[in-house]
């Protein structure tokens, strides 16, 4: 009897309680690791595969933090869907799907599974590499940048009405735009950096991804949400309803971010000019999987998120595009479309990614 007992001790600590789950694939992965696929996957130690991983954020029978990578993805995928919908589903990866185990998390969880310890890293001793960790978002930077892109792709209603069309001149294009670039450090509201800092720290998966953080253990067990933690945040979708009586300086307080134009804006920012010319050379030369993708938005438009070294850019591609550059801390730049920016759009959706 007493040997019995010692196994069921030993399973239970091996036992992996599901918090969460995000997809890396070339179509959608935690932007927080990179700007591309190949990057976000070295993040991890994992090689690129063509149909990418699926990664399971839990926590040991000991509490320690674990990032499962397993190769059967549309188990996430389906388990992620459920989730978003509200619905029930007990992700238990087959033993035979686990590629690796990861110890610590990528990204920040603010869930904790029920009567194990408090989510802390594994036994340095126990483990072969150091634990997996979030990118500090306290300061502006490549993580930040891309943080805060992915809150503007996914609020993109709350930004966009803040943006006048008449700060753009009938000339603006393209190549010579940037009117009204949103200066966040001349407020007092948060920045995009805040903003972003605030998803990453405050959700269980604060990537581009689909993931609400579905507090989900294995078996029939929830895991309980620590009376600190923040609301989970939106599925993705086109953004908030518009609101009335919007002027161009009102902040955007669903976003706690300010994007309305700067005055004194000066047209052909360069910055701007240096990522629409990066943008052009992507067409002409693809550049690595999954740093431009494509996911849906109304109507017959797309939404388009496209990174480079040190840049970022949120478009649809019947309306405008936002750049965050890592050079302007806070800094959101709007781009009117003008002339050239709807065949750059075209373009660079013709060349994007897109979930299958």
């Amino acid at each position: 009897m007493a040997d019995t007992d010692e196994e069921a001790v030993a399973a239970e600590d091996d036992a992996l309680y599901v918090l969460t789950a995000v997809l890396l694939t070339p179509a959608k992965f935690p932007s927080v690791l990179g700007d591309d696929y190949p990057e976000a996957c070295a993040a991890l130690g994992m090689a690129p595969l063509a149909d990418g991983y699926g990664l399971v954020l839990g926590q040991d029978g000991d509490g320690s933090r674990w990032t499962v990578v397993i190769d059967d993805v549309s188990l996430v995928a389906v388990a992620i869907a459920s989730w978003d919908c509200g619905m029930e589903y007990d992700l238990s990866p087959s033993e035979r799907t686990v590629v690796a185990a990861l110890p610590g998390w990528p990204l920040a969880v603010a869930v904790a599974a029920p009567n194990v310890p408090a989510p802390h890293d594994p036994d340095p001793d126990l483990v072969d590499r150091p634990p997996l960790a979030p990118p500090d978002t306290t300061t502006w930077g490549p993580a930040q940048r891309r943080l805060g892109a992915d809150e503007i792709a996914l609020q993109w209603a709350t930004w966009r009405e803040q943006i006048d069309d008449s700060t753009f001149s009938a000339e603006d294009g393209a190549g010579d735009a940037s009117k009204g670039a949103g200066d966040a450090s001349k407020t007092d509201e948060a920045t995009p950096s805040e903003a972003a800092s605030d998803t990453a720290s405050s959700t269980a998966s604060d990537t581009a991804s689909d993931t609400d953080g579905p507090e989900k253990t294995n078996g029939s067990q929830t895991a309980d949400e620590p009376e600190n933690a923040a609301e989970s945040r939106e599925a993705d979708e086109p953004g908030k309803p518009d609101r009335t009586d919007q002027t161009d300086k009102t902040p955007a307080a669903a976003t706690g971010a300010d994007s309305s134009p700067a005055e004194g804006a000066q047209p052909g920012h360069s910055g701007v000019r240096r990522v629409l010319t990066e943008i052009r050379a992507y067409i002409d030369a693809p550049p690595p999987l999954g740093r431009v993708r494509s996911s849906f938005a109304p109507g017959d438009a797309r939404t388009l998120r496209a990174d480079g070294p040190g840049w970022s850019l949120v478009a649809r591609t019947d309306d405008i595009a936002f750049v965050l550059l890592d050079d302007e801390p806070g800094e959101v730049l709007p781009v009117g479309r003008g002339p050239e920016l709807p065949g750059l759009l075209e373009a660079l959706d013709k060349l994007a990614v897109r979930p299958s």
